[in-house]
């Protein structure tokens, strides 16, 4: 009977190799080596396993002597499996040093004090650093040098492991990626950091011819290629010291590898490598130029960190770029040996992209809440509707769930949302009720509580709900109430909800907001004072926010509504013969917003406005104020004012204003 003692055994090709070792035929018991902070996950990955009850966790820490393990309370140990350790080029100097060296001395005494059978080190090939040429299984140390502190600390992790006299192998995977077949991956690393510029790279023609130098090469290799190779080659009989290189035969073109995940991503593709000598002297030339800029940047003051959150917006740690090509060349062939007549082969890149971008693209990927399926946008995000239990927020409610959204239907009048709400569900579409009074900043806050709570996030936001008043300014001087009121409802109600749902969007990466503005905004027209300069506030606030929260994935649509025939314009007789909207025309622009997402959805008309106020402005005032005199007023103390028929008071004004000029 066979036991094991695993370090790392939570960790992305741990988890893997610990199952197939519970599997195996004469293991009895798989020992674990966790903290305790760890055990639930150790007992959360193992439920389900076959042979799960021979796994047993056992408390411990790498950076104690020895693990913080009594040896003579285990059983005797065969395999002593060492993965723990830190794969992190940006790491720090002292957390390199305390998994990668300290980690593995402690693991050495831990199997010298257990008198273990064997110590299985799984190093990796960051141990030969720069070396440039052909670098063999029975390579170590050749003069070369280290540029990051994970390939130090790997280097001398390994020296310690041949310095010592437990016999022991060495395993050294290259850059290890996702399982070919599933594409499943636990973190962003290696050539990772890059898709997310491929996956943009896609919206280009996929025909658009691509001509590149020659970049470089990497290694890489995928998860289960590097479990199968383990668990078959730590039970072959080998003398100490034998080392294998769990890496790709031959190095991989970084060309080669953005084809195969182009490929995948459906983008255009490198056709032409430059010849041998261009490459070379562009890549220099590159070289001295960014390292040229790079020096001036870093001169100014915060100009090394700017160029840091540069690339972040990439994804692209910054010190990660050294590493993107190696001129070493692994040499595979004691490997190759060994694993003849197991079965175990390792696919080809372009075999494994298309699993691996995929898999990236639906569980990494950070942006890809806001990725639009170009047929159905709207599928299955959750949208949240303000001013839903009528008009035009009524009929944006049941046009976004016929197009598979999930519908957040928010407004005061409980009954009514009810009836939207009904009338969704019972067309086969999803939606929820809250009742919320939009000018109470506290029900706000408890609206935006509850729904995360219960929805775990907010897609889309639709801010519909809104107040009209329309009264001269000349019979407002003494309501600024009017004010009050059109500001809390059309302002001030609508950017507490943003802010509430703000910091959800910007975790997930994703959000988009659109505001239900006025085409008057491009009109300025007259009686809208108190309307038009809060629909103005939240534009503005939309226009300025949307510039700062950009790279959080959070955007912002203003549409500039039409008159509408709506509850809202009811009590304004004189609007019963001007040519006006229906709600469902507006909903179809709150549609294209949620869907187009551009930052103002102007109608020709509206612009048709703006370009003759640009052109003629005077003329435009004074026809603005031509209309304003010729339309009654609709407010209640417009009948205690004295009539003036409107074509007398049209023709007065007329008069004044030329007097005005000849003066």
């Amino acid at each position: 009977m066979t036991n094991y003692f695993v370090t790392g055994a939570t960790g992305f090709i741990g988890r893997r190799l610990v199952a197939r070792l519970l599997q195996r035929p004469g293991t009895e018991t798989v020992y674990a080596l966790v903290r305790e902070t760890s055990r639930g996950k150790l007992a959360a990955l193992a439920d389900g396993w076959p042979e799960a009850r021979k796994l047993v966790g056992v408390t411990g820490d790498l950076t104690e002597d020895a693990l913080g393990i009594d040896a003579a309370a285990l059983s005797p140990i065969d395999h002593v499996v060492h993965l723990g350790a830190i794969y992190d080029l940006t790491a720090s100097d002292a957390a390199n040093q305390v998994a990668n060296v300290d980690g593995t001395r402690n693991t050495l005494a831990f199997a010298a004090a257990a008198q273990a059978g064997r110590f299985h080190h799984v190093s990796s090939i960051a141990v030969a650093g720069d070396y440039a040429g052909k670098f063999t299984e029975a390579d170590f140390d050749l003069g070369q040098g280290f540029h990051s502190p994970y390939h130090q600390t790997k280097f001398e992790a390994e020296k310690l492991v041949r310095q010592q006299r437990v016999p022991f192998t060495v395993y050294r995977p290259s850059a290890v990626v996702g399982d070919s077949r599933t594409g499943e991956m636990d973190k962003i690393d290696g050539p990772y950091y890059f898709l997310p510029a491929i996956s943009r790279l896609s919206a280009l023609p996929k025909r658009l011819p691509l001509a590149g130098p020659d970049l470089g090469a990497t290694n890489l290799v995928p998860v289960e290629y590097v479990v199968d190779a383990l668990d078959h080659l730590m039970h072959t009989a080998a003398p100490t010291g034998t080392t294998y290189h769990l890496a790709s035969p031959r190095p991989q073109p970084l060309n080669e590898v953005y084809n195969a995940f182009a490929r995948a991503a459906g983008g255009p593709l490198i056709g032409t490598t430059l010849p041998a000598g261009p490459s070379k002297a562009l890549k220099n030339a590159g070289k001295r130029a960014a390292k040229f800029a790079a020096a001036g940047v870093d001169r100014i003051p915060g100009g090394r960190s700017a160029r840091a959150a540069v690339l972040s917006e990439f994804g692209v740690p910054l010190e990660v770029l050294p590493h993107l090509s190696m001129e070493v060349d692994f040499d595979t062939a004691s490997t190759t040996a060994a694993l003849t007549g197991s079965g175990i082969e390792l696919p080809t890149l372009r075999e494994y992209a298309g699993p691996l971008y995929r898999y990236w693209a639906e569980h990494l990927d950070v942006d890809r809440a806001r990725r639009r399926d170009s047929r159905e946008p709207l599928r299955g995000k959750v949208i949240l509707i303000t001013g839903a239990s009528s008009g035009i927020g009524r009929a944006s409610a049941l046009a976004t769930a016929r197009k598979g959204a999930e519908v957040l239907l928010v407004a005061r009048r409980t009954d009514e949302l009810e009836q939207v709400r009904a009338e969704i569900v019972g067309a086969g579409g999803k939606a929820a009720a809250y009742a919320c009074d939009l000018t109470d900043g506290d029900a706000i806050d408890a609206l935006v509580k509850d729904v995360l709570a219960e929805h775990g996030a907010v897609d889309m936001l639709v801010n519909n709900a809104g107040r009209s008043i329309r009264r001269s300014v000349g019979l407002s001087t003494e309501r600024f109430h009017d004010y009050e009121r059109t500001m809390a409802i059309n302002y001030f109600g609508p950017v507490r909800l943003i802010l509430g749902l703000l910091p959800s969007m910007a975790e997930r990466r994703f959000g988009h907001i659109v505001n239900v503005t006025t085409q008057g905004l491009q009109t300025d027209t007259p009686r809208f004072t108190a309307y038009l300069a809060s629909k103005a506030a939240l534009e503005e606030f939309a226009l300025t926010a949307g510039r700062e929260t950009l790279s959080d994935g959070v955007t912002f649509s203003s549409v500039r509504m039409p008159l509408v025939r709506t509850d809202m314009i009811a009590p304004t007789g004189s609007y019963r013969g001007v040519p006006s909207s229906s709600p469902e025309r507006a909903a179809a622009l709150v549609v294209k917003a949620l869907e187009k997402r551009p930052e103002i959805l102007n109608l020709p008309e509206g612009k048709a406005a703006e370009l003759a106020t640009l052109i003629a402005p005077k003329t435009a005032r004074f026809v603005a104020h031509l209309v304003y005199r010729a339309m009654p007023e609709s407010a209640p103390e417009a009948r205690r004012l004295p009539r003036t028929a409107p074509l007398a008071s049209v023709a007065g004004a007329v008069t004044r204003l030329v007097w005005r000029r000849r003066a």
